[in-house]
């Protein structure tokens, strides 16, 4: 048994936890999983095919923006977002190492 993480995460897993949490939600998943290859969308091209209000499209892009798995971009009094590639590849290469090592 490994107790080194008993009291705190690594450094590596911290952001990891906050993707975790972001992804937890069924809503939040569809939100990611609405975005083709390289695709940059706003608040109202994603409400335009939920089935949420675009105030909580909102909320749910606020928290998938602070665990860093989408980039917001201004472009004049429209934000858009996209999907934060490079930090989701390492985050998940880092889960992947792990389970190299203990599976």
């Amino acid at each position: 048994m490994n107790k080194d993480y008993s009291g705190a995460l690594p450094e590596a897993w911290r952001n990891i936890s906050a993707v975790f949490s972001a992804l937890g939600d069924e809503h939040r998943q569809r939100i990611l999983l609405s975005f083709e290859p390289d695709e940059r969308l706003n608040v109202g091209q994603i409400a335009g095919i939920s089935t949420l209000a675009r105030s909580t499209v909102s909320h749910h892009l606020k928290v998938l923006r602070k665990a860093d798995v989408l980039i917001a971009e201004r472009e004049g009094r429209e934000i858009y977002f996209r999907v934060n590639r490079t930090f989701l590849r390492d985050a998940f290469g880092e889960v992947s190492i792990y389970f190299d090592r203990v599976l």
